[in-house]
């Protein structure tokens, strides 16, 4: 079901600062801040010939991932992003596994205009896990 690796997620205290470390100390390709008022972050992405690294900040004072960063004021490492060719019917599948869907189960618009759901860490070896559906080429 699951395809490959779309990317992993880092907090960070700090974006400009993160995203200008990946780009001149490890000569990176790195993305415009890109706000994603619906999830609550702002999002960076780093572009890697295999995959992506996605540096995330809290968006506002509700953000998801800023009880994260109180836990772990260096920041680290949030979620990994498995790509799927059908999200509704990777989320019956889940579902009917016993995995539960984070929200309201229904997915939303993630980053790259697509849409991702997240599933809870505990169903997952202790790793938050976002599906995105990504169409085959």
């Amino acid at each position: 079901m699951i395809g490959r690796l779309n990317h992993v997620a880092i907090v960070v205290p700090d974006l400009a600062a993160a995203a200008q470390m990946y780009k001149t100390s490890l000569g990176a390709k790195v993305t415009a801040p890109e706000p994603l008022p619906d999830h609550g972050v702002t999002t960076v992405f780093v572009e890697l010939p295999n995959t992506k690294i996605e540096l995330l900040h809290p968006l506002g004072e509700d953000s998801p991932v800023q009880k994260f960063l109180d836990n772990n004021p260096s920041g680290g490492m949030h979620h990994v992003c498995y790509e799927v060719e059908d999200i509704h019917a990777a989320i019956a599948h889940l579902v009917d596994e016993g995995a539960r869907v984070l929200g309201d189960g229904q997915p939303k618009t993630g980053a790259h205009g697509l849409p991702v759901v997240f599933l809870h860490p505990k169903d997952f070896c202790g790793t938050l896990v976002e599906l995105e559906e990504v169409k085959a080429a």
